[in-house]
């Protein structure tokens, strides 16, 4: 390793010829492919390489090998595994379509129209809690009346969009 630490490429030859076997049969172990494995052992070898002049022989070099080589297989397998291009399959556009933003907005619009038809409090309420995104106590200040007052109007104002919209929303909304 003194040699190696000097940049003298024949000695890093010979070690790695020493202890590629060794290295590659211990990543095959952890990983269980082999292909991973010897790019284990690859990146084991580049990073003795790198590291030699500050390695100091505080203890034998197929431990700090070891350890390299150990290090490496665990990052490897705490990553995601690799999936071939022909599985990952095609690509979704997260938007949504033309036909769904249409869908979407012809929603909104009917909702939009229903709320303006309900009553001026109910309407409120539900403009304050759900399109404001204020608490029940919040909008009870605002509209100057205590909080079961405004959870009652918005009961009653979601129970008459129901009736306006038809079963067009859901009847947990």
């Amino acid at each position: 390793m003194a040699r190696v630490a000097r940049g003298d490429e024949r000695a890093f030859q010979l070690l790695s010829r020493r202890h590629l076997p060794a290295t590659l049969g211990l990543a095959r172990r952890i990983l269980g492919n082999a292909a991973e494995a010897e790019d284990v052992a690859q990146e084991a070898f580049i990073r003795v390489w790198t590291h030699a002049p500050r390695w100091q022989p505080l203890a034998q070099f197929r431990t700090w090998l070891t350890r390299i080589v150990v290090n490496l297989c665990l990052d490897r397998k705490r990553r995601a595994p690799w999936v071939g291009l022909e599985a990952a399959g095609d690509i979704v556009d997260p938007a949504p379509s033309a036909g769904e933003k249409a869908e979407n907005d012809e929603r909104e619009r009917m909702l939009a129209t229903a709320i303006d038809k309900l009553p001026a409090r109910q309407r409120s309420a539900i403009v304050l809690t759900y399109g404001e995104g204020m608490s029940n106590a919040q909008a009870a200040e605002i509209l100057d009346t205590s909080v079961s007052a405004v959870e009652t109007l918005l009961v009653r104002g979601k129970q008459n969009l129901r009736r306006a919209l038809d079963g067009m929303i859901d009847k947990d909304e």
